[in-house]
């Protein structure tokens, strides 16, 4: 029950028992194509997709190293250690964040980004951590954001690698310039897959202004697809063949109703949670679906009680960030996960209480069924 990487089913697994095959072969071309238009389907684009052989954070990084150029004024909001970790990337790349600040599980209010907007008039970017893996914290507007930078005909990129699968993201609709993911989390294959879409217009850009790079230079990427259906280094294959399986799960239980069992789920483990005397870190109106990030009871040491359900229960769930070490935990309500994985967690969480001598209420595992 991580944020990451999440549990990958048996048919996904065994989809990297095929055979490997010449990266440069018609087999190869057949896979990859088929792949392309699978995640433009799970984007909701007609966007140029790329898929890398990297994780999460490399697809964030090819987001800034082929867009942000030295002095470039970047707007980013920042809630948590991924935003943090991009605001502090566009400045190392010699970008200039702007960075929008609230306090970790909130988002700043959408005003203040009209705000910073209108007063700097030479803006280039806005990025945006979708999901906030660290604090269990979603932008809720992300389609205003999206409407904004197209009035002001600046980029608008998506850094959606814990959300993308598990949560609406239309990435046409919301005028996404770039937007990047990865597959160990909601899409719930192995790690080591990574896409990007991207717009015509940041192509463009692209193709004019491409980066001093080589591994994560998009414009290679758009070559060789365009002239061989391929991609310019040799990929993950394994890793391919299962991302390719699990996207075959994903359409054959629906988008919308993946999305919806993703909603379901959190608001299982948030009633039942809450039945036991937690509070949800993230603000009402930021809470996330697929990352519960939740508040210890006082004097909880946080090793003994995530030892304790890993070991006696077989249950994994993560710890606090940095500053949130040992105040919060949070669960992984992704990939996978439906009324089982609610109901075992929810169990080995109270057993894990009673076993520590912490009191709480009982009636969890039935309050959160009323949401399943």
């Amino acid at each position: 029950m991580l944020p990451g990487p999440t549990n990958v089913p048996n048919r996904v697994m065994n989809a990297m028992l095929a055979p490997i095959i010449n990266h440069r072969s018609e087999d190869f071309r057949i896979l990859y194509k088929s792949i392309v238009e699978k995640t433009k389907k799970l984007f909701q684009t007609e966007s140029d997709i790329v898929l890398l052989s990297s994780s999460g954070t490399g697809a964030v990084e090819t987001s800034v190293i082929n867009l942000v150029k030295k002095g470039d004024k970047v707007v980013i909001p920042v809630n948590g250690e991924f935003s943090t970790r991009l605001a502090d990337l566009i400045d190392s790349w010699g970008g200039q964040s702007i960075r929008i600040e609230s306090p970790f599980g909130e988002n700043p209010p959408y005003e203040k980004f009209e705000e910073v907007l209108d007063q700097h008039k030479d803006i280039k970017a806005l990025y945006a951590v979708y999901n906030e893996t660290s604090t269990g914290t979603t932008i809720r507007y992300m389609d205003k954001l999206g409407e904004l930078c197209s009035k002001k005909d600046i980029f608008f990129i998506a850094d959606s690698v814990s959300i993308l699968g598990g949560d609406d993201l239309p990435v046409d609709k919301w005028n996404i310039d770039l937007c990047v993911t990865a597959s160990q989390k909601a899409i719930a294959a192995p790690p080591g897959v990574s896409p990007i879409s991207v717009s015509k217009k940041a192509k463009k850009y692209i193709q004019d202004n491409p980066p001093p790079t080589l591994y994560f230079n998009l414009k290679r990427y758009f070559k060789y697809f365009e002239e061989h259906y391929e991609t310019p280094f040799t990929p993950a294959l394994p890793l391919c063949y299962a991302y390719d399986e699990a996207l075959n799960l994903i359409f054959e239980e629906g988008l919308a109703q993946r999305i919806e069992r993703h909603k379901k789920c959190a608001s299982a483990f948030y009633e039942g949670l809450g039945a036991m005397g937690l509070t949800p870190f993230a603000k009402p109106d930021a809470r996330s679906n697929v990352v519960i990030a939740v508040n210890y009871l006082p004097n909880i040491d946080d090793k003994r009680f995530r030892d304790l359900l890993s070991n006696e229960f077989k249950v994994l769930i993560a710890g606090g960030f940095g500053n949130l070490k040992g105040k919060v935990f949070r669960i992984g309500s992704m990939g996978e996960v439906n009324k089982y994985h609610v109901v075992r967690t929810l169990s080995a969480i109270e057993s894990a209480f009673k076993m520590m001598n912490i009191d709480v209420p009982s009636g969890a595992i039935n309050k959160a069924l009323t949401k399943i």
